[in-house]
């Protein structure tokens, strides 16, 4: 019985050693200028225009915009601070896209690699101040995750109208991220 086990676990070895290598891979990207026109629509929580931004503009780093980016309030109505039925948000960003084979395209490339993130971390932000973005993480998965780079998306989300599910949506996936400068090239 010992002898079969250990054939197993050599095998299971084997056949999951190239993935593990695929997922710390090298990858040539290259930045790629993205728009984004984005109005808030929302049952559950309300945001200010300055909160709105500021939370998009998280969004947007967390899934691998680059640092120079612009993010500008939009549809305000209220002063600082103060809730607006429709907040937006106008945002000018590049992010990475494997390069394309073709060489003659003439477009630099850098390293980078893929990375897990998590949009709704509750580890790191109060629980019930996370189930209160549930709609807005949802127009997020369906309007801003596709002008990224994505692979292996888990979305899940309970999300009620006027009721907050306490770890009730979940948004996370592989994005493409630049390696840090001197890293080394697998």
């Amino acid at each position: 019985m010992r002898g079969r086990w250990s054939g197993w676990v050599l095998v299971l070895a084997v056949v999951s050693a190239p993935l593990a290598l695929a997922a710390d891979e090298t990858v040539s990207a290259t930045w790629t200028a993205r728009e984004l026109q984005f109005t808030y629509q929302g049952f559950t929580a309300r945001y200010s225009c300055d909160g709105l931004r500021d939370r998009m503009r998280q969004a947007l780093l967390t899934l691998g915009a680059r640092k120079d980016l612009t993010v500008t309030a939009t549809g305000c109505v209220g002063g600082f601070g103060v809730a607006t039925p429709f907040p937006g948000v106008s945002a000018k960003f590049s992010v990475l896209e494997p390069a394309k084979d073709d060489s003659s395209a003439g477009t630099q490339t850098l390293p980078a690699h893929w990375q897990r993130v998590d949009l709704t971390d509750r580890n790191r932000r109060d629980p019930v101040e996370a189930a209160g973005d549930c709609e807005l993480i949802e127009q997020i998965k369906t309007r801003v995750l596709p002008l990224f780079a994505t692979r292996n998306v888990d979305y899940q989300s309970t999300c009620i109208p006027h009721q907050l599910q306490v770890g009730g949506t979940t948004l996370k996936a592989d994005v493409l991220v630049a390696d840090p400068p001197g890293a080394p090239r697998s």
